[in-house]
């Protein structure tokens, strides 16, 4: 099965879609909106001068983020039309952000250079097959002092149908999940007219973090969230300003979690 054909057909299908949505909401992002939330912010800490790798950075909001808040950033993503959309942003806005078209597993044969801090957020590893793979890949592109600075949505949320009214999936599944859906998480209350294969897997808490200290890296932080900072689920309600949790499972399950790793000097 080729689930990266798969994939970046449908991501190249949803660039368009998630450009124009209000849940990106480019408009605001042009006028100087800082796409980063709270929760990494916090996390990156001074970026000033920071060379930061964006890994499955989408269209490239938040990579042009970490370039506002002064990091020499570079964004990677499979998807060439979303690469491409990021290029543009970036030239319309003058940033110094730069973008590289690559499967993650593929990057060192076209990329060379470390980095003082790696950066990866919100839906992106189920979308990869093998997470020891993807800490070596990691740690290939750390500096010597260098760190991880990961967020991601908990596992326990996708082992919920997509309406939370029962568990569907396992938590920690080794076979691919292969599905054929209708609209996209920006769109869910229209018809975004998107039908397409995707292939994911869920990776539970001890896969991701096992795969890291594999690797040689040291955890450092470890953090567990009770809401999701984007309204990108069914049945949701705002229980405060960009908070959001799953109505009638307030507070039963954490939706996020961070983690930041770094590696020896």
């Amino acid at each position: 099965m080729d689930y990266i054909s798969i994939n970046k057909n449908l991501w190249n299908k949803k660039t368009e879609i998630h450009y124009k949505s209000k849940f990106y909401d480019v408009d605001s992002f042009l006028k100087g909106k800082d796409s980063l939330n709270p929760i990494e912010l916090e996390l990156l800490g001074n970026l000033d001068g920071k060379k930061v790798l964006h890994l499955q950075c989408h269209f490239g909001m938040d990579t042009i983020s970490l370039a506002r808040h002064g990091a020499i950033s570079t964004g990677v993503d499979f998807s060439d039309e979303a690469i491409k959309k990021a290029k543009e942003l970036n030239s319309s806005l003058s940033t110094n952000a730069s973008f590289i078209q690559s499967d993650i597993y593929k990057l060192p044969d076209v990329l060379d250079e470390k980095f003082d801090i790696i950066y990866t957020s919100y839906g992106v590893i189920g979308w990869l097959p093998d997470m020891e793979k993807w800490a070596e890949i990691i740690n290939h592109f750390l500096k010597p002092g260098g760190k991880l600075v990961f967020v991601e949505f908990h596992p326990i949320v996708w082992m919920f149908s997509y309406d939370f009214k029962k568990v569907e999936f396992n938590y920690s599944d080794s076979e691919a999940i292969i599905e054929e859906l209708e609209a996209t998480y920006t769109d869910s209350e229209s018809n975004s007219n998107i039908k397409e294969k995707s292939v994911c897997w869920n990776h539970g808490l001890s896969t991701v973090i096992n795969s890291i200290i594999k690797t040689g890296l040291s955890i450092n932080d470890f953090q567990e969230y009770n809401y999701s900072p984007y309204n990108c689920f069914e049945n949701t309600i705002e229980v405060e300003e960009n908070q959001h949790k799953i109505k009638g499972l307030e507070d039963k399950f954490p939706l996020v979690y961070s983690l930041v790793a770094s590696k020896k000097k």
